[in-house]
């Protein structure tokens, strides 16, 4: 059977992530509101692709030259 292995480390854009979301929830609903919870979202995405280090992440994504193909 095969072993996950759970890292007790907490990605740098994760943390980073959880200070633009914190604050986010201290502004008042707007566009700079929506700004830092859509930077949010970026770097929670950044980091779950970090975390998957054997797929290439250029492939996913369509960028790097490569057909994703």
């Amino acid at each position: 059977m095969a072993q996950m292995q759970i890292s007790t480390e907490t990605s740098a854009w994760l943390l980073q992530a959880r200070d633009f979301l914190y604050e986010a929830r201290r502004l008042k609903p707007g566009p700079e509101r929506n700004d830092l919870r859509q930077t949010a979202k970026v770097l929670r995405e950044i980091a779950r692709l970090e975390a998957a280090p054997d797929q290439d992440w250029r492939l996913r994504t369509g960028s790097g030259g490569e057909s994703a193909i």
